[in-house]
């Protein structure tokens, strides 16, 4: 889904980027955040477009504390560069999400994607320690971190990780950084199913694991040389080179889904279904899924009877409108409908793209 807008704006700053929200918001015109456009086509086709507001001219460290494993920046710095600086001090942010590269911090924080590195150390929110968004009535709200100006009560963290800019732009984050690990060895077999069994099962848990619709397994495994090396023998699987999983990271499709649900029910979802990567240990599947809508919805039924989701992450936009990029509402959708008057009463921010 990509949206014309008759106006681009890309402020130098927090503030100025807060300034031209309110002031769109109080002429009613509808706003559509971008960062670096990785995840551009995610959500229903936006119901209007004003102003494209760019947050890539924020693309600051403002702070790196290496001691304390902690780091600031602004949201329009991508993920590349980030690790970039972090990697100066021997440290890492473990997010290696697909269709990059280019991903921005905030587009990541606001679209929720995550990668194979998810199975070991969570998404994104398990280790953001603050985050600072612009609203609509020109407020820049802080949660978390070592300052905390939560609005009204709200977690700011929570509300507005995978809103899609729905309630606010965030400007800046901050995030609990990790040591590089001292090996980092990968592991591949044609072994299928039975063998992400046998890679789950090992003592030492791989640090991501990926099976493919052709039977091929992918192992990561860090930290200690030692034990990496007992588990890799134990498996008898063939070494790769660590550069696979770069490869692997600009993997995406013209229309592609991610499914998620509970680790005992992935395989049956997937089974019958082509082209396909999985994260077995995390539950979760994407799908360059066919140009056949009832097929798409059928998936989706199965998904959602089975306590999943199957969440549209791009396609046309005729294929979007008929399909939805969200699935059946979730119980709580009561609860965003009044955060997001509560946040944007005026509704100008990506009107039509989320569920609320």
């Amino acid at each position: 889904m990509v949206v014309t807008a008759t106006s681009i704006e890309k402020p130098a700053s927090a503030e100025q980027l807060a300034k031209t929200l309110h002031d769109a918001a109080t002429q009613k015109l509808a706003v559509i955040p971008v960062g670096g456009g990785r995840a551009r086509g995610m959500g229903d086709p936006a119901s209007r477009a004003d102003v494209e507001l760019h947050t890539t001219r924020l693309d600051r460290v403002i702070e790196h504390s290496q001691a304390d494993m902690v780091v600031s920046v602004e949201a329009g710095i991508t993920l590349e560069a980030l690790q970039a600086e972090l990697a100066k001090a021997g440290q890492f942010l473990p997010l290696d999400p697909f269709n990059s590269p280019g991903h921005t911090i905030g587009g990541l924080l606001a679209s929720g994607w995550t990668g194979p590195l998810r199975m070991r150390f969570g998404s994104p929110r398990d280790f953001l320690i603050g985050i600072r968004v612009a609203l609509p009535d020109g407020r820049l709200a802080t949660g978390g971190g070592r300052v905390v100006k939560n609005v009204s009560g709200y977690d700011m963290m929570k509300l507005h990780y995978g809103a899609l800019g729905a309630l606010g732009v965030i400007v800046a984050a901050s995030f609990k950084v990790f040591p590089r690990p001292m090996h980092d060895v990968t592991v591949t077999s044609d072994g299928g199913w039975e063998d992400t069994s046998r890679a789950l099962a090992t003592p030492v848990a791989p640090s991501a694991l990926e099976l493919f619709s052709d039977g091929r397994v992918l192992a990561r495994y860090t930290g200690s040389p030692d034990a990496i090396k007992r588990v890799v023998g134990e498996l008898g699987w063939k070494t790769a080179d660590g550069a696979v999983w770069e490869e692997h990271s600009r993997h995406a499709h013209p229309t592609w889904a991610r499914i998620g649900a509970p680790r005992e029910k992935l395989r049956v979802l997937l089974d019958g279904l082509s082209d396909w990567w999985a994260s077995p240990g995390a539950g979760v599947a994407h799908w360059a899924a066919p140009a056949d809508a009832s097929a798409v919805r059928a998936v989706r039924q199965k998904a959602e009877a089975s306590g999943g989701s199957l969440v549209m992450l791009d396609a046309p936009d005729d294929f979007m409108r008929d399909v939805g990029a969200w699935g059946t509402p979730p119980e709580t959708i009561a609860i965003m409908r009044n955060l997001k008057r509560a946040f944007d009463p005026d509704a100008v921010l990506n009107p039509g793209r989320f569920v609320v």
